[in-house]
């Protein structure tokens, strides 16, 4: 079996890890995340949400974040962006401070997309039409995070052609790229190549990203059974932050550290510094006043106490 050689991380904590903190996080301690993700080598970090602060109240300092960030070359700086309000948001600010990607955001489950963003699957893709469009007309890269797409919490187990036709409803309005992924955690290793393969129908093997949620202690076997597919980009959370505020139970993203020590183990590169990494995780998670929710990491910082 042939694994690939190298892989791309975007680390999404600094949005999707923080976006349902109950706490408030400080936009100085959100710009210190994403300079100290950049330092480890990350090339790919998810930086904020351009959504409504009534219903996101941690992502309401998405401008100052983005202005405060000092940028790294060759970084690539993403943001979510769910409707064309959000998108005029994010490209306010001066051309230095545009992002270099949007993200807009659909689910694989009718019953999860009524929930979480009131519309159909259709209705969703509708709405991100325009977005889209606006962004590639200005020289921003769009990328399409595919939700449920192994298990939802409202409607149980998906099926792989409901993957299939969300793929292929985000390649019609020009999505470039997209994310599968186990929002829940619910997924296990055939049923995500499944969902992976109804994704490759669509699009090529260097477009598509494996998102997974670590619920029932399933993500990095998930990331393997992707890996076997040829898929070399991942998306994970430094410290294991995030969750989902529509299901109930789902914990955190996956650890970045945990995927990093993996691959590294597995003789795959990532071009990022792992002790960098658990520094950045611990940073975050002293802000929070918690422990970093990363095996690799504890076993790490254990060693290094002697």
């Amino acid at each position: 079996m042939k694994l690939p050689t190298r892989v791309q991380i975007v680390d999404v904590g600094p949005r999707d890890g923080l976006q349902n903190e109950k706490q408030p996080v400080s936009a100085e301690t959100k710009i210190g995340l994403v300079h100290r993700l950049q330092e480890a080598g990350l090339e790919e970090i998810e930086v904020t949400s351009f959504v409504s602060p009534k219903w996101v109240p941690q992502m309401a300092d998405n401008a100052e974040v983005m202005h405060g960030i000092q940028r790294k070359a060759g970084v690539r700086y993403s943001v979510l962006t769910p409707n064309l309000k959000g998108f005029e948001a994010a490209i306010a600010a001066p051309r230095e401070e545009w992002p270099d990607e949007i993200v807009v955001f659909g689910a694989a489950s009718e019953a999860f997309s009524q929930k979480n963003i009131n519309c159909s699957i259709a209705e969703s893709i509708e709405r991100f039409a325009p977005v889209v469009a606006a962004a590639l007309d200005k020289g921003i890269r769009v990328r399409g995070a595919m939700s449920c797409t192994v298990g939802c919490p409202y409607e149980g187990e998906i099926a792989p052609a409901k993957v299939g036709y969300l793929a292929q409803l985000m390649k019609g309005i020009g999505v470039q790229r997209v994310d599968v992924a186990d929002t829940i955690g619910v997924g296990t290793p055939r049923k995500v190549q499944a969902a992976m393969e109804a994704t490759l129908a669509h699009f090529g093997v260097d477009a598509i990203s494996g998102h997974f949620h670590d619920t029932y202690g399933q993500a990095l076997v998930n990331t393997l059974a992707a890996l076997e597919l040829g898929v070399w980009n991942f998306q994970s959370s430094s410290a294991g932050l995030g969750g989902c505020p529509y299901a109930k139970g789902a914990t955190g993203n996956v650890a970045t550290e945990d995927v990093v020590y993996m691959l590294h183990g597995m003789g795959i590169e990532t071009g990022i510094d792992l002790d960098k990494l658990i520094d950045a995780g611990v940073y975050i998670s002293e802000a929070l006043g918690r422990e970093p929710n990363s095996r690799a990491s504890k076993a790490i910082r254990t060693k290094r106490a002697g």
